[in-house]
């Protein structure tokens, strides 16, 4: 009897940890007779999206350090891809994530990696907090790109380490400092997500990691000896 109630509650509390993160994913290709619809399709499909939409969603959470208290993160009970005829590359909104068919039409590279990389970027803006729009946009972007970084889905055009003209210049610059950050505090990026959740300012970085952004930015390009 002792082992049954504790098997019991022992799916309870898993119940409770996980049932909240169920999250469904849906992909429509409205641009199918197009040659980017057609290449997603083949070169990609639907499956693969919503299995590495799923992916992405685990390790996002697990990096924000979100994945056991549903009170942290947000309550997403869908996510949506749209491969459709736009112009640009991609982006989200309202947990909608909107993708070029002429985009993936002229990638001449791994289109399967850059899709996945891209995926992964898109679904941190699902997860992450933005401090009620009031935080930069390029630390918005640079998060969602220093995912995809961690994730291991680097694209080829990325700037190497060092390089910007400021912190908050968004993607991939911003993305390789924060991740300089975090050699300096392993969490980081999480605490300063977590802090984004209400309100943002420039000390949070001098709470977490006892330096202002500037200075941090200019250690930063010192360790690279790039002006």
């Amino acid at each position: 009897m002792g082992q049954y109630i504790f098997l019991c509650l022992t799916i309870l509390t898993l119940a409770s940890v996980y049932g909240s993160m169920a999250v469904e994913y849906v992909v429509s290709n409205t641009a199918e007779s197009s040659i980017g619809g057609q290449k997603f399709d083949k070169s990609i499909g639907a499956d693969y999206a919503k299995q590495t939409m799923n992916s992405a969603t685990d390790f996002i959470l697990k990096l924000f350090q979100e994945n056991v208290d549903a009170a942290d993160r947000k309550n997403v009970e869908e996510v949506k891809l749209v491969i459709e005829n736009i112009e640009g590359v991609a982006f989200d909104s309202n947990n909608e994530i909107h993708v070029s068919a002429s985009f993936i039409e002229r990638f001449n590279g791994d289109i399967k990696s850059e899709i996945t990389g891209m995926l992964y970027h898109e679904m941190t803006h699902v997860w992450q907090w933005n401090a009620n729009g009031q935080a930069p946009s390029g630390l918005i972007e640079g998060i969602a790109d220093f995912v995809r970084l961690k994730a291991g889905y680097v694209s080829n055009n990325w700037v190497p380490p060092g390089r910007g003209d400021d912190w908050f210049q968004g993607y991939d610059v911003t993305a390789r400092f924060l991740d300089y950050c975090n050699t300096i505090e392993n969490g980081f990026v999480a605490e300063l997500n977590k802090k984004m959740k209400s309100s943002y300012s420039d000390t949070y970085f001098v709470e977490l990691l006892g330096k202002p952004v500037s200075q941090l930015w200019s250690d930063y390009k010192a360790k690279y000896a790039i002006n």
